[in-house]
Formats: C-alpha cells, sequence, structure tokens
C-alpha cells in the first residue's frame, strides 16, 4: 500500500512538473479590441515620425504598455519609430486572460514583427520578462531568414522556471497548479491600476493582479521550446538581469548566456538598492530607467550593419 502511495505522489509530481503531455487549447488567432481597456495608460503605445528604423518593444505577463512609457519617449527622441503593442487577452478584463495561451500570445507578436519587418530598413526588438523571452523566440524563428531582426534586447527574460539540475526555483505552486487548473483557471484575479505599495515608479503599475493559473501553466510549457532552440539566435543579442530579481531568478541570465549562439553577444548583470519593489520590470523604475535606456540605445546605435 505504501509503494503504491509513493509510486502516485511521484507521478503527481511529476504530472504536474514536467507538464507531460500538455498542449495549448486555444490556438486560434486573436486580435486585441483597445476600446475595451481597462484605463487609457493600459493602451499600445505607438510614437511614428517617418523613420527608416522601429523598435518593438514586448511587455510581460500579466502587465501593459504601460510599463515602457518612459524608455518609448526615449527611443522616439532617438530618432525610432516606436511600437509597444498591447497583447491579446491583457489590459482589458482578467476573465479575458484566462481563456488565452502563449501560443495566441505569441501569433499575434510574430503577426505583428512581421508586418512591421516589411516596412522598416532597421527593427530592433526588446522585451522584458515574458516580453523577453518572446523576443528570444522571435530571435529563434527569424534570426537566419530574410525577416531577422537587427538587434534582441532582453530584461529578466525566463528560460526555465523550476528546475533541480539548474538549481533555478522560480514558484513552487508549480508543483501543484496543473492539477488545480483542472478545476479553476484563475485565483483572486483582478484589476490593478496604478500600485500604491510600491515605490521607484513601481506604483505606476498597471496590469492584472492575482494567479493566472491556466494561462501561466501554458507559459511555463513554453520555455521549454524556448530554451531548446536557444542556439538558433545568431542575431545581436544583449540581455540584462537584475542579480536580486525577485520574480525570475538571476540564474536564467548565466543560462542565456551559456546557450546562446549570437557572435555579437552583451550581458549586463544590473544590482539595484533597496526598493519596494521586485528588481524586475527594469525600465519602469525611475532610479534606473533613464541610466539603462542609456546603455540599451548605445546597444541598438553602435555598428548598426553588424548583423552576424
Amino acid at each position: 500500500m505504501w509503494i503504491s502511495i509513493v509510486l502516485l505522489l511521484i507521478l503527481f509530481v511529476l504530472w504536474n512538473t514536467t507538464l507531460v503531455g500538455y498542449r495549448d487549447k486555444q490556438t486560434h488567432m486573436l486580435t486585441t479590441d483597445e476600446s475595451k481597456v481597462f484605463c487609457e495608460e493600459a493602451k499600445s503605445i505607438i510614437h511614428t515620425q517617418g523613420s527608416t528604423t522601429a523598435i518593438l518593444m514586448v511587455h510581460g505577463f500579466p502587465t501593459t504598455p504601460a510599463m515602457y512609457s518612459y524608455s518609448a519617449q526615449r527611443f522616439k527622441s532617438a530618432g525610432f519609430d516606436v511600437y509597444v503593442p498591447l497583447l491579446p487577452g491583457f489590459g482589458t478584463d482578467p476573465k479575458d486572460l484566462e481563456q488565452t495561451t502563449f501560443t495566441q500570445w505569441f501569433d499575434y507578436l510574430c503577426r505583428y514583427y512581421e508586418d512591421l519587418r516589411s516596412r522598416y530598413q532597421t527593427l530592433y526588438v526588446l522585451g522584458t520578462s515574458m516580453g523577453g523571452m518572446m523576443t528570444l523566440k522571435l530571435g529563434e524563428l527569424y534570426c537566419n531568414t530574410d525577416k531577422a531582426p537587427d538587434k534582441l534586447v532582453t530584461i529578466a527574460a525566463p528560460v526555465v522556471y523550476n528546475s533541480i539540475k539548474e538549481r533555478v526555483f522560480t514558484d513552487w505552486r508549480l508543483y501543484f497548479s496543473r492539477t488545480l487548473s483542472l478545476f479553476v483557471a484563475s485565483i483572486n484575479a483582478h484589476i490593478v491600476a496604478g500600485n500604491g505599495e510600491g515605490d521607484d515608479g513601481a506604483d505606476n503599475w498597471y496590469g492584472y493582479g492575482g494567479l493566472f493559473i491556466r494561462p501561466g501553466i501554458s507559459l511555463v510549457h513554453a520555455m521549454g521550446k524556448v530554451r531548446k532552440d536557444l542556439g538558433k539566435i545568431t542575431c545581436p543579442l544583449f540581455s540584462i538581469h537584475d542579480v536580486n530579481d525577485r520574480v525570475i531568478p538571476f540564474k536564467n541570465l548565466k543560462i542565456i548566456e551559456r546557450e546562446q549562439n549570437s557572435k555579437a553577444f552583451r550581458l549586463l548583470a544590473t544590482e539595484m538598492g533597496d526598493y519596494n519593489h521586485s528588481r524586475h520590470a527594469l525600465l519602469s523604475y525611475h532610479s534606473i530607467q533613464a541610466s539603462l535606456t542609456d546603455t540599451i540605445l548605445e546597444f541598438l546605435q553602435e555598428n548598426q550593419n553588424a548583423q552576424t
């Protein structure tokens, strides 16, 4: 009897953690209806000025384009056309996100990217957290094609969630989330339009709060393929992560460094001070956003034709 109980427990843990057999159920194409956003700050940010150079900026999970308000203006001032799209399911109602998957978010982003690539001589992509993971995946998909991005920038991008081998532990709740997802899509899902508990700019956070179980599992499942294909990234890549990130473990940066294949790779490990925030969405923090944007601009503007 005890052997059976132990075996069942092992199978339970493996089924939840390895996500064996998982497939996104929702895969049909989605669009974003910005007439339904919960506030103006959640809308896409678009600055066009007839430039031949554009930057596509990808927000995180479960946030909105507002996280790039400062940097979008800076990139505009640098002469770029700037695009920060609101991904489907985000910025409207938490119930919308519950019904969507990574496959659908990334499909929307690919269509958006390909449209920009066809219209701009130079195109950069920058993403934070989930957006950074998507930026890596765009590189894996397009770097060795005629649609290759000119340069990629990732901030706090996850490629591993929980791994004993890598000693990466993001959230212990993954160990039973798949089972829980059979019964509920989310827990305490709600809109956050300004977070009064943060400081250093974290108080101006717009997105969803709560635990998004089903879409979260979809996101975690997608990480495996992104990591597996890191070697396909040959475009210039700049990866940034804070050593004390409280959302995505810093060890993800080292994995990206070790497994990507860009001959123009650059790494930056920041170390922020003692603030009441997660040290995660770096471009949203007043204390670092100016200097970090300067550093990113330096990377994007140097040797602009150095595509490897």
